[in-house]
């Protein structure tokens, strides 16, 4: 399995540096045009706007599996031991939770986009797109925070080397 995805994380990594890339380019363009031709790029919100959805979701099942979240490890001296880990898959679970219903709120969404003709104000771009975009990559986040067993951050007390 890990080497199924290792590829894909892979893949993934230079999409995101990709579109980081096009976003810190777009934006440092737009602000030249602007400040020096008094003409800045036209729709360069809408694109930004969609670049950065693009890098935010198409990271986060990654994120996810790799358990790369943001976490206090004020009490990981005592809830990194093997004992806790009844607590520690009530949590994947509940990770899983919130983002099948973000993913699902999004699924929604794309219907109502799709109704009203929802697009971006500038550049008119349809809206419905990214909502499925985002439905899906939060959909397989939820399946990693449930079945990727990748190791937590820190180590318990009984694992650290001397």
């Amino acid at each position: 399995m890990q080497a199924l995805l290792q590829p894909l994380q892979r893949a993934i990594s230079v999409l995101l540096v990709l579109m980081l890339a096009a976003m810190v380019t777009l934006t440092f363009a737009d602000v030249l045009g602007r400040r020096l031709l008094n003409a800045p790029v036209f729709g360069a919100n809408d694109l930004t706007e969609h670049l950065m959805a693009i890098i935010i979701f198409a990271g986060l099942p990654v994120l996810t599996a790799h358990r790369g979240h943001l976490s206090v490890d004020l009490f990981d001296h005592w809830l990194l031991t093997p004992r806790w880990r009844a607590w520690h898959k009530a949590v994947d679970v509940l990770i899983a939770a919130v983002l099948g219903l973000i993913a699902f709120e999004y699924y929604l969404a794309i219907g109502e986009a799709r109704e009203i003709n929802e697009v971006s104000p500038a550049l008119t771009i349809p809206r419905y797109w990214m909502y499925g975009f985002i439905t899906v990559t939060t959909a397989l986040a939820a399946v990693a925070a449930l079945f990727v067993s990748a190791p937590r951050h820190g180590h318990a007390p009984e694992e650290t080397a001397p």
